[in-house]
């Protein structure tokens, strides 16, 4: 017998269910719908048969298509279940679509990972935070993260002094290289300049990310991480295609600048490989990409068993900023400076609110039930709204 951290029994994969005295039912989870506005995102909500409901998100871009999976491939699952039996489910819908593994799977999956939370979280009254292990951390450091590569090297300076003198922020990141580059840079000599350049203009006291999205060969790789290390960065992010583990395990270990990476792998097994392998010091999943809170919280426990960190990635603001807050007060491995996109995004607005904000280089974790935010009703009104697979009305 296999007793989940939910506390259900299974045997031989079946659940057994047992009701003692007037113990109520278990919830169970009656309708999934999905909203979406444009694209980029695809909000899901969760409704039990208590009345409970629950908000989540997909990931972030082609979220008509991932939509649509969700809806044909993992609310079957979902529909009729109990969800306090969350991460059964999600090990099922995972194992039982074995053919299909990938981003789109994972990205579904995302949506209604993070809805269960949120009904989850409601139902006891805590935060999600609270449920993923407790408050270890009140207040999440953040560094102002750049998505730029067509910005100027001085324009680049300026802006982010700015920005680190206005938001108090400790640390930031720029891009270097071209993503996905084969040793192209986004122009001629750019990251060059704006390596030494980024140093003088904030300081020896700031802490700066260089992020290549895997612009560079291992030979290339290794000569720019070596710059990094003479201007004394933080840390050198995906200096290889994602992809290519020996090749960014062999950057690593020419280097002394920790090496991060992990961001767009979608299996749990790949994210094993790189931490026990030693490919990179620091460890990035992706709640949206990587399937949920659920199994981004697992690679989080893995870090701190390796004795690493675990630095989540979250470059939208997107309701993925909300979850990996909390992920990020809950495990202590996440205790270094955590992603906040500085890049105005008007797609990302009207979607949900409150939203979070950062005072003094930080954000204070929020204590209300489940994520603690609700979906906006002019982004409700605006949506296309699918449920069982089919459109029911039409973005406006």
């Amino acid at each position: 017998m296999y007793l989940s951290p939910f506390g259900s029994a299974f045997l031989d994969g079946t659940c057994e269910t047992t009701t003692r005295g007037d113990r109520r039912p278990p919830m169970k989870i009656e309708r999934i719908e999905t909203y979406r506005r444009d694209d980029r995102v695809t909000l899901v909500k969760v409704y039990t048969d208590d009345g409970i409901e629950g908000l989540g998100q997909t990931s972030v871009f082609r979220a008509g298509l991932t939509a649509q999976v969700l809806h044909e491939m993992v609310a079957p699952a979902f529909l009729g279940s109990d969800p306090w039996d969350l991460e059964a489910i999600v090990a099922d819908v995972v194992r039982r679509h074995y053919k299909f593994a990938g981003s789109f799977l994972t990205r579904a999956l995302t949506g209604l990972d993070t809805a269960v939370w949120d009904v989850l979280g409601k139902a006891t009254g805590q935060p999600v935070h609270k449920l993923l292990g407790g408050c270890y951390r009140s207040e999440i450091g953040m560094y102002a993260s750049s998505m730029s590569r067509t910005i100027t090297p001085s324009d680049e300076a300026d802006r982010l002094a700015a920005i680190v003198a206005e938001q108090g922020f400790a640390g930031v990141k720029i891009r270097i290289g071209q993503e996905m580059g084969r040793d192209h840079d986004a122009s001629p000599g750019r990251t060059e300049a704006i390596i030494p350049q980024l140093r003088s203009a904030l300081g020896d006291d700031v802490i700066i990310h260089a992020d290549a999205n895997g612009a560079f060969t291992p030979g290339r790789a290794i000569r720019v991480g070596r710059m990094l290390e003479d201007q004394g960065y933080g840390h050198f992010e995906e200096p290889c295609p994602y992809a290519e583990t020996d090749n960014i395990r062999r950057v690593n270990a020419a280097l002394d600048i920790p090496v991060a990476g992990g961001e767009h792998d979608t299996s749990m097994e790949q994210i094993y490989r790189m931490v026990a392998g030693r490919a990179v010091d620091i460890i990035q999943p992706d709640i949206g990409y990587l399937g949920g809170v659920s199994r981004a919280r697992r690679v989080a426990a893995l870090a701190e068993t390796a004795g690493i960190p675990c630095t989540p990635h979250c470059s939208s603001r997107s309701m993925i900023q909300i979850f990996t807050l909390h992920l990020a007060a809950a495990m202590p491995s996440v205790f270094q400076l955590q992603e906040w996109s500085i890049e105005p995004d008007p797609q990302m607005e009207g979607i949900y609110a409150p939203l979070p904000q950062v005072r003094n280089g930080a954000v204070r974790i929020d204590d209300r039930p489940g994520w603690g935010v609700e979906l906006d009703p002019a982004f409700e009104k605006q949506a296309t709204l699918m449920t069982g697979g089919k459109i029911i009305s039409e973005a406006a």
